[in-house]
């Protein structure tokens, strides 16, 4: 057994080397915090706490299912760090795709959208879903810029991912209230101009 030790990947919380507007990745290059590999890690981290957060309100087969996704988002983490990925992206989704269509095999077809809620958990569900629908697009306009995410196939894991955690939000709700348009009002009442 090889006892060599190894250097803790974060062996401190505050390096000062932000103040200045900018940070670094695993690439080695330096990136103002505005750039758009920054604002996806950002979006991929917040997709992740959601999904933290989510995975408190369920049950123990849920949160194991839901701690895989969240180490995969650390995956897409580091893809976006390096700039390259050795992982099978569009196999993951096409996983995520049949755990999806086993979880909305129970439920009933949708006629009209529904509104975000239906208990603590389904709520949850929803805001990770949200969270994880804005790192998608955040992912793809880093890719605009940056071909090496583009070609990694993990913009297609992030679009299943969040068609999944919509379907558990079915699952997991207690009730589910359906969106009512505003209706049109009479021919007699003019509407308001937009």
């Amino acid at each position: 057994m090889n006892e060599r030790r190894r250097r803790n990947r974060i062996d401190r919380v505050t390096t000062k080397s932000g103040d200045a507007g900018e940070t670094s990745l695993a690439d080695g290059h330096r990136y103002p915090k505005h750039h758009s590999k920054i604002e996806l890690t950002g979006a991929l981290d917040e997709a992740n706490t959601f999904i933290g957060a989510l995975a408190e309100e369920t049950d123990v087969s849920v949160t194991e299912r839901l701690r895989v996704l969240q180490a995969r988002l650390f995956d897409l983490g580091a893809v976006v760090a390096t700039g390259h990925s050795d992982i099978d992206w569009h196999a993951l989704a096409a996983n995520l795709d049949q755990d999806t269509a086993k979880l909305n095999a129970r439920l009933e077809p949708l006629r009209e959208f529904i509104l975000p809620g239906g208990g603590l958990a389904a709520a949850a569900a929803h805001v990770a879903r949200a969270a994880v629908r804005r790192a998608e697009r955040a992912w793809w306009a880093a890719a605009d810029e940056s071909s090496d995410l583009a070609d990694t196939g993990a913009g297609v894991f992030l679009n299943r991912l969040s068609d999944h955690l919509f379907v558990l939000a079915r699952t997991l709700a207690d009730t589910e209230v359906l969106w009512e348009p505003l209706k049109r009002q009479s021919p007699d009442v003019p509407e308001k101009p937009a």
